[in-house]
């Protein structure tokens, strides 16, 4: 195994998504570890503000591209870090085939980056992978439960190939590949209207709105901090394992406690209004995280009330679409 995520150095990494919400954070933390970073994105869903803080750093390029086409960085990387994707219901719904495309064409063409630099390549998949879980908390084992033509499919079944794809590149040509499954990761630059839960509730409660809770709230889902999402995937990164591996939060929370947190936290008077619960919405979603807490060392640090206090502020003092 290689060495611990904190001492292992890349010369310079690729970002594919590098422009989005989890991408754009995963950038500033390369940079800041010394690794020179190529963000890669075609602004779909990201946008340059999230990585304008970055634009003089002295290690940092941005490649405007789809990853769906063939593409090239014109410099050596060891790391490729693919997380362009559609990720919320608002964009992956208004943008099907495109959230296809790059799951499978965009992950082939990274993944074909990553061999002939001879790259580490970490994908970005995600627990959606599970659907519906029939298995709880879930563990990297659990096949899923998932819908192949359902409205969400076409993120799921793109992530799931994109799984299956990086597997055999792997097998197949010896190419080094790791697979992170991530869960619901909040945090700084989300944006407003996305559609998750979190950013949604926060604007709600900021604009003093009826948050509205799907269903009857009782759902559940398990929150990381962005700042801990990125701890793991790094870790990862600096591993040799193939996986998948679970990265989130072990602890749950029902939607209507989080409604209702956010309410408390923001210091808002807004209500709360429950409305339809989205098709083949999972009632229940909790990793198991004994891979990641095993092999990588890695596990959650931020509390949800520290977190969630520090994305309504952000949220407070940054205009968010």
């Amino acid at each position: 195994m290689r060495e611990a995520a904190s001492a292992h150095h890349f010369q310079r990494a690729v970002v594919t998504g590098g422009a989005g919400f989890v991408g754009s954070h995963l950038c500033t933390a390369l940079l800041d570890r010394g690794t020179e970073v190529i963000c890669v994105d075609d602004f779909c869903t990201g946008t340059a503000g999230n990585v304008a803080h970055l634009a003089e750093h002295p290690g940092f390029s941005l490649l405007r591209a789809d990853v769906s086409e063939p593409f090239e960085v014109g410099r050596p990387c060891d790391l490729v870090l693919h997380f362009a994707s559609p990720a919320s219901p608002a964009d992956y719904l208004r943008l099907p085939l495109h959230t296809l495309d790059t799951g499978s064409l965009g992950t082939r063409n990274a993944l074909a980056l990553a061999r002939r630099h001879g790259a580490r390549f970490v994908l970005a998949s995600t627990s959606e992978a599970y659907g519906d879980p029939q298995q709880h908390p879930q563990s990297e084992r659990y096949w899923g439960n998932v819908n192949p033509v359902g409205p969400r499919s076409v993120y799921d079944e793109a992530k799931r190939f994109a799984e299956a794809l990086t597997t055999a590149e792997a097998g197949a040509r010896g190419t080094d590949t790791g697979i992170v499954r991530l869960f619901n990761t909040y945090g700084p630059r989300m944006r407003g209207y996305d559609g998750r839960a979190v950013p949604t509730f926060i604007r709600q409660a900021l604009a003093g709105e009826p948050l509205t809770v799907t269903g009857d709230g009782r759902q559940t889902r398990s929150l990381a901090y962005i700042d801990d999402t990125v701890r793991g995937i790094l870790a990862m990164a600096a591993s040799d394992l193939l996986g998948p591996v679970n990265i989130g939060n072990p602890d749950e929370i029902t939607m209507l406690d989080l409604a209702r947190k956010i309410i408390d936290i923001a210091g808002s008077d807004a209500g709360i209004h429950f409305i339809e619960r989205p098709t083949d919405d999972p009632a229940v979603r909790c990793p198991d995280i004994t891979l990641a807490r095993g092999k990588l060392q890695w596990e959650p640090r931020v509390p949800a009330d520290e977190g969630l206090a520090r994305t309504v502020r952000w949220f407070r003092e940054h205009a968010t679409a």
